[in-house]
């Protein structure tokens, strides 16, 4: 696990770099994104909440899909469970932002669909530092990363039936099955979904949930010292 300070005394290597900031898209990749109108968000910030005296992370819920090109960002707790959006987000364009969700920590996932290859990227994002009266660290890891999974299926068109139910299978570099952490399993399938959702304007891993001004997000509960 990396902290922010030891990332900037340091180059970062292609693991931190993923760690911290998400999926790195080739440029044709990124191209193909923007020519689609395919905004996907997965950077992670540290924000303060001034009445309340504390630091928060911020994750932005974005993303959508067009029939062969789809990606999706998206945030779970650390079980894997659906995490309470802060605010949902209703814009004119489709396959944009959805949501915000505020923490003391956070799981990412973060998917790229290529008709039916798949990239899956699962990174754990934590406040460190937290018990110093000073701005904490942002801590990442990655739990999971699949590159080129498959799934013979077209969830955006023929067989979007199947959503929710089924989602890629990766195999390592010597072709052996790359097992998904279990707790994030339904997760998967729902990002899965997402990165098939052709003009995308709902949230598909965050949810409804009412916060009370200046309480603690019931999801920062499980991180807190």
């Amino acid at each position: 696990m990396q902290n922010q300070e030891q990332l900037q005394s340091q180059p970062m290597n292609h693991s931190q770099i993923l760690a911290l900031r998400g999926l790195r898209f080739p440029a044709i990749a990124l191209k193909g994104l923007r020519t689609a109108g395919i905004y996907c968000q997965p950077a992670v910030s540290i924000e303060h909440q001034h009445l309340a005296g504390r630091y928060v992370l911020r994750g932005v819920e974005s993303g959508g899909a067009i029939a062969d090109l789809g990606a999706y960002c998206g945030f779970v707790d650390e079980d894997g469970g659906a995490m309470s959006w802060l605010q949902r987000v209703d814009c004119i364009a489709v396959n944009g932002v959805h949501g915000l969700v505020v923490s003391a920590g956070f799981v990412r996932l973060q998917m790229l669909r290529v008709q039916r290859t798949y990239d899956l990227l699962i990174t754990r994002h934590l406040l460190g530092n937290m018990e110093e009266r000073k701005r904490p660290r942002l801590e990442s890891s990655i739990l999971f990363y699949g590159r080129r999974g498959t799934l013979e299926m077209d969830l955006a068109s023929k067989d979007a039936e199947f959503r929710g139910t089924v989602s890629p299978v990766f195999y390592s570099r010597g072709g052996e099955p790359a097992g998904l952490p279990a707790q994030f399993q339904d997760a998967v399938l729902r990002i899965t979904t997402a990165a098939s959702c052709v003009g995308c304007r709902h949230c598909h891993l965050l949810q409804p949930g009412a916060v009370a001004s200046g309480s603690v997000v019931p999801e920062m509960e499980k991180f807190l010292p």
